[in-house]
Order: C-alpha cells, then sequence, then structure tokens
C-alpha cells in the first residue's frame, strides 16, 4: 500500500469515527414522525373548519314555512312608563261639581250654602205669609231675577195655592226684606226660552230663562224703561241661580222647567176657582226668545260678574 492510500484509509477511518451512519430505516421513521406531527397540527384547523361550514343553515336545508298573511297597519300607540300606577277613572259628575279650585272657592261663598240657613230662610218667610190670601205653599224655588237693565238678583220664590211669593233674602243675616206678591188668577201668560238683545247692543246673556205676565194690556212707559230701579213693570223674569249645578238638592230647587209646569197649574186651578171679571181666563204658554231691551250694560256687567246682587262673603272690606 503505498502511503497515498494509506493516508486516505485514516482520513476516511477517523471520518466514520465521528459522524457514524445512520440506518436508512431510522431515517425514513424519523421523516414519517415530522410529517405526522405536521399532520395532527393542522387537524384541528381543519375540524374548525368543517365545523363552521356545518353550521351555516343552507338553503335546501331550511324547513319550508306556511305563507303569513299580510296584516294591516297597526297605529302606533304611546308607551306608558312603567313606574306609572293604574289608571283611576273619574268618578262621573265629580267634574260638573267641582271644576276647579277657584270655582269651588266661588261657589262657597254663598251664604245660601251654610249649614241651615235655606230652611231657616222657608221657616221666615211661612211665618210672615197670609194663609187666607195665600194659602198652603205648593213649591219653592231658588232662581235669578233678571231686571229690565240685565241685573242679576237672587230671589226666593214661592208658589201657593193663590200667589206667586217673590222674596228677597238675607241669607247673611237671616232676615226677609221684602216680599212681592203676585195672584196667580192674573197670571195670563208664560214665556219660556233663551234671552235676546235688540241689535246694536253689546250685551250678551247664556242659558234660558222664564218671563211670567200678569198684564197683557198694560206696557211699560218710557220713563220706566230707561229707569234702572223701576219696578211698575207687569212681568218678571227669571234665570238659573249660579249654584244650579251644586248638588241634587240646589238641582231639583232651580230647574226652570219644573218650575214653569208647576206654575201653569197652579195658575190655571186659580182661573178656575176665582175668575177675574173682563179677564179671559187660562194661561198661554210659549216657546220664544226673551228680550231684553239694554244696549251697553256697564252697570250690569260689573254688578253680575262680582256677583253684587247675591249674599255673598266679600272678604273684610273696610275692617
Amino acid at each position: 500500500m503505498t502511503e497515498v492510500e494509506e493516508e486516505f484509509s485514516s482520513v476516511e477511518l477517523e471520518h466514520q469515527l465521528r459522524f457514524p451512519e445512520v440506518p436508512e430505516e431510522s431515517q425514513d421513521q424519523e421523516t414519517h414522525d415530522q410529517q405526522h406531527d405536521q399532520t395532527r397540527d393542522q387537524e384541528p384547523h381543519d375540524q374548525t373548519r368543517d365545523q363552521e361550514t356545518h353550521d351555516q343553515p343552507r338553503d335546501h336545508d331550511q324547513p319550508h314555512l306556511p305563507h303569513q298573511p299580510h296584516l294591516p297597519h297597526q297605529p302606533h300607540l304611546p308607551q306608558q312608563p312603567r313606574d306609572a300606577g293604574p289608571v283611576e277613572e273619574a268618578a262621573p259628575g265629580s267634574e260638573s261639581r267641582w271644576v276647579s279650585a277657584v270655582q269651588q272657592f266661588k261657589l262657597k261663598r254663598f251664604f245660601v250654602l251654610r249649614p241651615g240657613s235655606l230652611d231657616q230662610a222657608i221657616t221666615d218667610v211661612e211665618a210672615v205669609m197670609e194663609e187666607e190670601l195665600d194659602g198652603s205653599v205648593r213649591s219653592v224655588w231658588l232662581m235669578a231675577e233678571v231686571d229690565h237693565w240685565n241685573n242679576e238678583k237672587e230671589r226666593l220664590v214661592f208658589i201657593t195655592d193663590n200667589s206667586l211669593l217673590v222674596c228677597k233674602y238675607d241669607f247673611a243675616m237671616l232676615s226677609c226684606e221684602q216680599i212681592q206678591r203676585i195672584p196667580l188668577n192674573f197670571v195670563d201668560r208664560i214665556s219660556h226660552g233663551t234671552f235676546s238683545f235688540p241689535k246694536g247692543s253689546l250685551l250678551l246673556r247664556e242659558g234660558e230663562g222664564v218671563r211670567v205676565f200678569w198684564d197683557r194690556q198694560r206696557e211699560p212707559s218710557f220713563t220706566s224703561r230707561w229707569n234702572p230701579f223701576a219696578t211698575d213693570y207687569p212681568f218678571m223674569t227669571f234665570t238659573y241661580h249660579p249654584l244650579r249645578n251644586i248638588n241634587e238638592k240646589f238641582v231639583a230647587l232651580c230647574e226652570i222647567q219644573t218650575f214653569c209646569e208647576q206654575l201653569r197649574e197652579a195658575a190655571e186651578k186659580a182661573h178656575s176657582m176665582k175668575p177675574v171679571p173682563g179677564k179671559a181666563n187660562g194661561v198661554l204658554v210659549l216657546n220664544q226668545p226673551i228680550p231684553i231691551e239694554a244696549y251697553v250694560g256697564l252697570m250690569s256687567f260689573i254688578g253680575n260678574q262680582n256677583k253684587l246682587g247675591y249674599c255673598v262673603a266679600r272678604g273684610n272690606i273696610g275692617f
């Protein structure tokens, strides 16, 4: 062996000692293990992708739903707050009794509302009645008289067997100040309807009233028309009292329609019992507007607004 061959053999032997040869089976096994690890790492991602794809709905997998009918458009309703309590309905008649606190205060100022004042007034008037002239009491009414200048005045009206008594009563002092007696056999006409004023008048009165005539042959004079304190008119006009709707008792006391019917019945009976010579017997009832010949009425406007014709509490004026 030559020296070159010996040197090459020694280098090859040294190389084999440092890097021993790995069998082919071991190399194949190692390569297979690496591929297996890579496949195992990719399997969770593939499974997740498959699961997502499976969860997505498909057109052919959805069940067939029946056709929904077309519903009309429903209006949008406001929703009530959750903390709002149950809605309470107002009691019937509560609004007509007390509309507001201001009106309640105004109505309570009337002295006729004080306990016992109305009963005392009826007793006082009955005490001064003449039984032979007037007879027994048929009914009692609480009215507001309207004069020829459109002024309102509180009146207590009695229908007896023979007379119509119109009383001016002071409910504050509980005293009867004036009584006007009208014989029922002289009553010849009763007019019921709304109020009317001349053309160009600045006045306006709502509601309805009743006018009682007892001498159709006599007309008021010129001086009486322009005298606000004249009392020689052959008729009297009444309308509803402001306390008409305060309660059921005052509704019955202030009802004009019932007053007209009872007055007509009492007058016709008086005509048959005591006819007046030269006067047509019977009562004519008319449903027509009631004229009031007033134009400006500044005094009546101030008096009616402040209830100067009624017995009401007016505060501590002058004290």
